[in-house]
């Protein structure tokens, strides 16, 4: 996705001008009110002259409307000028490495791994898994949240097959297990996108994820 200042300046400037044409609306819609106004107190009843109270409750409620209108205008300005500043945030996401627990494309390339082993551990198992989420390889880590490399090597040396993987740290206590928690990892934002209220990245690999889902970036090693 490619995002431009000038996209922004023209959603600034495509604001700038709904506003200024409702202004001007307004501004025609107060002296068409004017005129009725002047024209009911020129043809009202002698007999029954229109209380002044009405008059002013007419002013009052025509100012209140004016008031939201121009409320409105301002805060579809502000949204305008929000939503400008978060294309052009999100176009510095791409290209960068993002943290997540999302399943991680690999390509022969070591892949980063975060762990999150329970506390009081004294081992920790990384265990993979396929795209199909089948089981393929599990090795002893140091306990902990240090980051450790994993290779995409069979135990044999035989490479993996590159596609999507995901992983899991069982904690160990005294050798029983004592829980299994999913690891974090480390890709590419290949793309940023606005879906509805929320920002979506889409990950090396083709994995979508939300700002909410990563927690950490990274200068691409």
């Amino acid at each position: 996705m490619d995002v431009t200042a000038s996209q922004a300046a023209q959603t600034t400037s495509q604001t700038a001008a709904a506003s200024a044409q409702s202004a001007a609306v307004l501004s025609s819609d107060f002296e068409t009110f004017l005129q009725m106004l002047t024209a009911q107190a020129r043809y009202q009843d002698p007999l029954e002259p229109i209380d002044s109270s009405e008059y002013a409750a007419q002013l009052a409620q025509f100012s209140m409307v004016e008031q939201q209108v121009l409320s409105n205008d301002l805060l579809q300005a502000l949204s305008g000028q929000m939503g400008a500043g978060s294309i052009g945030e999100m176009a510095g996401w791409i290209g960068m490495e993002a943290r997540t627990m999302s399943p991680v494309n690999f390509d022969g390339s070591p892949v980063t791994i975060v762990p999150n082993s329970e506390p009081g551990a004294d081992q920790a198992v990384l265990i993979a898994y396929n795209a199909n989420g089948d089981e393929v390889q599990r090795r002893q880590i140091p306990t902990g949240a240090e980051p450790v490399e994993w290779a995409g090597l069979a135990d044999d040396g035989t490479p993996f097959e590159a596609g999507l993987y995901s992983f899991k740290v069982e904690s160990r206590l005294l050798g029983q297990a004592i829980g299994t928690n999913p690891a974090e990892t480390y890709s590419r934002i290949t793309e940023a996108r606005k879906q509805g209220e929320e920002t979506m990245l889409v990950l090396d690999g083709g994995v979508s994820v939300t700002t909410t889902d990563v927690t950490a970036l990274r200068e691409p090693a």
